[in-house]
């Protein structure tokens, strides 16, 4: 069972700031880089695509990863008990980005996943099925069996203080370590 968030008014944070206490600390994640992702799956009646930097893995046996969805995200409850893709974002891909957090762009291209629909050329890509789903607060936790994967040579996207960046591929990877 998912319980909903809870309503309460967030106290301003004293002696640091001026500002709400959920602003405050939105603003201290914002300074933790994350990669940029969308989320991809077919819903009932449409295709949907979630942009998200709240993505990790979970476990390597089974392999597992986890997504934290907004609530509020329109495709929020569709998503549950479906099948996803996770596709990691190349540094040229945020017209991409905005397009699926809801500044249209082009239509993206899609390639038909086994498990689930996913985006062309993006940097790495995890197909899921369904493992389990958590409440997180105003965000599910979504956690998927990851099915099929795969990843090509380019530097990511990433998202820190407010504003995209770009990881270079020479800091990503480490295959050859193994």
């Amino acid at each position: 069972m998912i319980a909903k968030p809870r309503t309460e008014p967030a106290p301003v944070v004293p002696g640091r700031t001026s500002l709400p206490r959920a602003q405050y600390f939105r603003g201290s994640l914002g300074r933790f880089a994350t990669g940029v992702a969308i989320v991809t799956f077919d819903g009932a009646s449409k295709r949907h695509g979630i942009t998200v930097n709240s993505f990790t893995s979970v476990s390597m046996d089974p392999p597992l990863v986890l997504v934290s969805i907004a609530r509020t995200a329109k495709a929020h409850d569709e998503l549950a008990g479906r099948p996803f893709t996770v596709n990691i974002l190349g540094a040229e891909q945020r017209q991409l980005a905005m397009h699926f957090a809801g500044r249209p762009g082009p239509e993206p291209l899609w390639v038909e996943g086994g498990t689930a629909p996913r985006l062309s050329h993006v940097l790495a890509y995890f197909e899921c099925k369904p493992w389990a789903a958590y409440d997180g607060g105003d965000h599910t936790l979504y956690i998927g069996e990851v099915v099929d994967f795969n990843y090509r040579n380019g530097d990511a996207l990433a998202f820190a203080n407010g504003t995209f960046t770009t990881i270079p591929e020479s800091l990503l990877g480490m295959e050859e370590l193994l």
